[in-house]
């Protein structure tokens, strides 16, 4: 069995178009399409009852009493897959359908855990979320270990083993492409097109944005507090160094007055050493968040699957 997991926010004018298309495309495949309605504020939730009714046999339908944000509600989608394989895809037309089969194809018949479409010579974004999702590549590969050769996408397909370790995580604050990269490095990618939003707009903010980007650096990596903790080292190297060359300077030249460079070696050093320790208590909030944050990462408010009276 396939599975595809589609998270809904703004998609009154698309959804079921997109899932005509899908059940067109896949059409001899065993296939489930799970829908995750993100709290959307038009009528996506009614289009997508009448998705769900005109194909009860295909179709889950899963609404969130709250918006959580897409990796969040793909993570509650994740949790309800039946499939060997499970697409990942937007709502909105800009990952054709066509291209989820050619990516469920080559995932297929190669060994990988997971396919990523690579759409980034070729992204129908603005400017703003090019350059945006250009740093965070960068910064992936720089916090997660991600091979450069890889692209993270929103487009991937996986395999249902990986699935079943990427939804052992119940932190509130998921990053799909951290919890992949932490259990595994069998990763695929293929070229794949990225067409033009048929309708509405990017349910990403700025606000969004980098609150996504904050989760990848604080809950997936040490690396930040490593730096301001070698920051702090280097600082305090550096002041005391510059406060021996003041005293020695003192000493050989009695008649030179205490100034501006004592005050500087001072405020080095001791500006170090609280980086030093503001990095080692960073080290332990950190630790402890990632065991004991109990936080829910979503709260279903219907589910409508098959059996569903």
């Amino acid at each position: 069995m396939l599975s595809i997991v589609i998270p809904v926010y703004q998609a009154e004018h698309s959804i079921r178009n997109l899932i005509k298309k899908i059940l067109e495309v896949f059409s001899n495949k065993n296939l489930e399409i799970i829908l995750i309605n993100d709290c959307s504020p038009d009528n996506s939730h009614e289009e997508c009852l009448k998705v769900y009714n005109e194909n009860i046999d295909k179709v889950t339908y899963i609404k969130l009493a709250k918006n959580v944000g897409e990796h969040n509600a793909v993570m509650a989608g994740l949790n309800y897959v039946k499939g060997d394989w499970i697409i990942i895809m937007d709502d909105d037309f800009q990952n054709p359908p066509s291209e989820a089969l050619k990516l469920y194809n080559y995932a297929e018949k190669n060994s990988f855990d997971i396919v990523y479409g690579n759409y980034k010579k070729n992204k129908k974004n603005n400017f703003f979320r090019n350059f945006i999702s250009s740093i965070n590549d960068r910064t992936a590969n720089w916090i997660l270990g991600k091979p450069k050769d890889i692209y993270l996408s929103s487009f991937k397909c996986i395999k249902k083993k990986l699935v079943d370790h990427i939804v052992n995580y119940k932190g509130p604050y998921p990053y799909i492409d951290g919890l992949v990269l932490s259990n595994t490095s069998n990763i695929g990618s293929i070229e794949t097109e990225h067409d033009i939003r048929e309708s509405g707009s990017s349910g990403y903010t700025l606000l969004k944005l980098l609150k996504l980007y904050g989760n990848l650096f604080t809950n997936f990596s040490t690396i930040p507090i490593h730096f301001f903790s070698i920051s702090g080292i280097i600082l305090t190297i550096i002041g005391f160094a510059f406060g021996l060359f003041v005293i020695i300077e003192k000493i050989m030249n009695p008649d030179i007055p205490a100034g501006y460079s004592s005050i500087l070696s001072v405020v080095l050093f001791f500006s170090g050493i609280q980086l030093i320790f503001l990095g080692l208590i960073g080290e332990y909030i950190g630790k402890i968040l990632k065991n004991v944050n109990k936080e829910n990462q979503f709260f279903i408010d219907l589910i409508k699957e098959k059996n569903s009276k």
